[in-house]
């Protein structure tokens, strides 16, 4: 029927064309920074708890996440990067969730974890990006097995600062 109608065949071809380039584009790919920089630096973040070593883990996932999903290089000197992120660990509080009905134990616990973050453009001394209030909760198992124990609290501080890094990493790039 197309072949016949020309006509019909250039509607049919240009509403596909349009429907193509309607906007739609894979998420992490778009950015809102500004297309000039290349360089990023993540300092270590400031710890304010008493967690050991947060702030590493932090510090760390964002850096490996801005690494794998980004075009930008970190480096460690703040004042030849065209932008530096600053984070601050604000509290970590633990919880217990769930309790084993017949012995009362602790089976499950959350772990919750309140940060600070800020991206500022080196060469306006501006923030372009900023939340003061990043919150981030995750829950670990604890081994009722004495013999086997295994401490769960490293693991889910793991698992939380590649969320917070993954999350950080999508909002400043994508400008939400």
């Amino acid at each position: 029927m197309c072949a016949k109608n020309p006509s019909r065949l250039s509607v049919l071809l240009g509403l596909v064309l349009l429907a193509a380039g309607c906007g739609y584009h894979v998420a992490g790919r778009a950015s809102n920074l500004p297309p000039d920089w290349k360089t990023i630096a993540v300092p270590a973040f400031k710890n304010d708890t008493t967690q050991y070593r947060i702030e590493q883990r932090f510090t760390a996932a964002v850096t490996r996440e801005f690494l794998s999903r980004t075009k930008y290089r970190v480096v460690q000197d703040a004042q030849s990067a065209d932008a530096v992120l600053q984070g601050e660990v604000l509290s970590i509080e633990t919880s217990p969730v769930l309790f084993n009905a017949t012995t009362g134990e602790v089976t499950t616990m959350l772990v919750t974890v309140h940060a600070k973050v800020q991206l500022t453009d080196n060469k306006t001394q501006k923030a372009v990006y900023q939340n003061d209030d990043m919150l981030f909760r995750d829950e670990y198992q604890i081994s009722p097995d004495v013999k086997s124990f295994f401490q769960e609290e490293d693991p889910a501080l793991e698992r939380m600062s590649h969320d917070f890094a993954s999350r950080l990493v999508a909002n400043v790039v994508e400008g939400f």
